[in-house]
């Protein structure tokens, strides 16, 4: 059994990126004449990955809460690819904060910058996160829905690390309301290695916070309602947290 679920995995991690290449080539037209063409891309892209998971891994996927939509700052855990798939599978117009790295990846890396994402480097993050502020103040920012990770880059299930002022950083100066998201993909989906496991991968939008909260007091509600949230939908798959191996 297991053997097989390898097997689905690589043919389905194959597809996947072959699938990236073909469609990022079939939109390309169209994403160059028009930033729309772009987002209709990419979450072709992102619905089609969901669709192939199920059927090739067992791999069940559900987007759960109210949909964010405008100008809204979206905080979301981050635990592998996959919840990047699911939000872009549903948001209208996502934005992500990302590691500028990710820039130089091929068809992604391009199509990140036609819809509006921000590059932001680790080690200049304030920097990136002020030009940022100002390029929205300026109207260089394209509208939509700005997704950060508020902990930095991806957490397995049951890791703890801590979150960043970052978050806090552009609630505040953009006046806007967050909406917290949750996950358990982690658990079927790994930061790291090949498997695959069948199930049912969630992320939930929670209820927003409203604007103009106090730093610390918005900081602790934020870690509270993601950290809890995924909690819970991690003990609703009935599988055992344990972060070695959703690694």
């Amino acid at each position: 059994m297991i053997l097989l679920r390898y097997s689905a995995s690589l043919v389905f991690i194959a597809q996947m990126y072959l699938a990236m290449l073909l469609l990022g080539i079939a939109f390309t037209p169209w994403a160059v004449l028009d930033r729309r063409g772009a987002s209709t891309g990419i979450r072709v892209y992102c619905r089609y990955v969901r669709l192939t998971a199920r059927l090739i891994c067992g791999l069940r996927s559900e987007v759960r809460g109210t949909v964010p939509s405008g100008e809204v700052l979206v905080a979301s855990k981050h635990q592998s690819f996959f919840d990047i798939i699911l939000l872009c599978s549903v948001l209208p117009s996502p934005k992500f904060i990302m590691k500028t790295e990710l820039r130089r990846a091929p068809v992604l890396g391009w199509y990140a910058g036609r819809i509006g994402c921000v590059p932001v480097d680790r080690g200049q993050r304030g920097q990136a996160i002020n030009q940022m502020l100002a390029d929205v103040a300026a109207g260089r920012s394209l509208p939509g829905q700005l997704v950060i990770y508020p902990q930095g880059t991806r957490v397995a299930p049951g890791d703890k690390r801590p979150y960043k002022i970052g978050t806090a950083v552009l609630y505040a100066e953009s006046g806007q309301a967050c909406v917290p998201a949750a996950t358990n993909v982690g658990l079927f989906w790994p930061r790291r290695g090949i498997l695959r496991r069948p199930g049912l991968a969630v992320v939930e939008f929670l209820p927003p916070i409203a604007p103009g909260l106090p730093t610390q007091v918005f900081m602790q509600k934020l870690e509270s309602t993601i950290e809890e949230a995924s909690d819970r939908l991690a003990l609703d798959t009935g599988m055992a947290i344990d972060s070695d191996n959703a690694r």
